[in-house]
């Protein structure tokens, strides 16, 4: 059976923190890094509309995509290692970005950095805002399974939603969560660089 990758892209791929916690601060000035680091302790979109910390100075009317979005072009980057890895992943697995950003900026990023051969597809907050649920829609395209499968994240929510599924998860501490909320997960290993994912997969699937 094929085996399928499938990559979170902020904080795995893509360092795009910055851009992202300087709009939350425009959206709600009384956040704080880790205020925002929490919210992806769950899913995102639900998260984001319990926090204690909102009050009356927050603009809810603010789109968030709208302020992101321009930000994430002019400052987004591949972190370093990452191409490299992603293109030897590519050769024994099939890699899937399954994200809470939007497809089209992400499609846009892996173009410009000449990822986008090495990518099955890309399933972005407009196609579901749950990745429970594309995670399913995975399954159901390929005609696959949870234990042909494994999830790369730097969230603790995440892994979360990838258990669900019952699919695994390999952590990586180069994102937003770092190892003591990672390891709430329980994922099957946490990696320190993007060289240590190939030998992390591989004794996954063992």
């Amino acid at each position: 059976m094929n085996k399928y990758i499938f990559f979170d892209f902020d904080g795995v791929i893509a360092d795009t923190f910055a851009p992202a916690f300087e709009v939350q601060k425009i959206m709600c000035p009384n956040v704080t890094e880790d205020d925002y680091k929490s919210r992806f302790e769950g899913n995102i979109n639900e998260t984001y509309r319990l926090g204690d910390y909102h009050d009356e100075r927050c603009n809810h009317n603010l789109d968030f995509f709208s302020e992101y979005i321009p930000r994430f072009r002019k400052e987004g980057k591949v972190f370093e290692g990452m191409a490299e890895a992603i293109k030897q992943l590519s050769e024994n697995y099939f890699l899937i970005i399954v994200s809470s950003t939007i497809t089209s900026p992400i499609q846009e990023f892996i173009e410009k950095n000449g990822l986008t051969p090495y990518f099955k597809e890309v399933m972005g907050n407009d196609i579901h805002a749950s990745k429970v649920e594309k995670i399913k829609m995975i399954f159901a395209r390929y005609n696959t399974s949870a234990e042909h499968c494994v999830f790369i994240t730097d969230t603790l929510g995440d892994m979360l939603e990838a258990e669900k599924t019952g699919v695994g998860a390999i952590g990586v501490s180069w994102g937003f969560h770092g190892q003591e909320r990672l390891v709430r997960g329980n994922p099957f290993k946490i990696v320190n660089t993007p060289q240590e994912l190939t030998k992390a997969i591989s004794d996954f699937f063992k």
